[in-house]
């Protein structure tokens, strides 16, 4: 099981809409690398230029890990170029699964 996860919130800058789907879609990639990953998504939300990132982890280590690796320093770096706001990093304990 599952027990560890992040959900992070991101609301693209006006505009930005196509760069930060391609980006998502360029994590998606980069997420396969690290090993710590269970399972990772990127959604859209109905709201137009509202995004989310969940991602799931068997334990801390990998979670703690993945907040130090190529994709993370990849979302913040480009933070100020795509989203209006900071991304907002939601850690989560996972309590059931299917």
């Amino acid at each position: 099981m599952v027990k560890f996860g992040f959900y992070v919130e991101l609301k693209a800058k006006p505009g930005k809409e196509a760069d930060v789907e391609s980006f998502l879609r360029q994590g998606a990639v980069m997420a396969k690398a690290e090993t710590g990953i269970v399972s990772w998504y990127a959604a859209k939300e109905q709201e137009p230029g509202v995004y989310a990132i969940i991602d799931t982890f068997k334990d801390e280590v990998g979670r703690d890990a993945h907040l130090n690796g190529e994709l993370a320093k990849a979302l913040f770096g480009r933070a100020d170029e795509l989203f209006a706001v900071a991304p907002k990093v939601h850690r989560l304990h996972m309590i059931a699964e299917k």
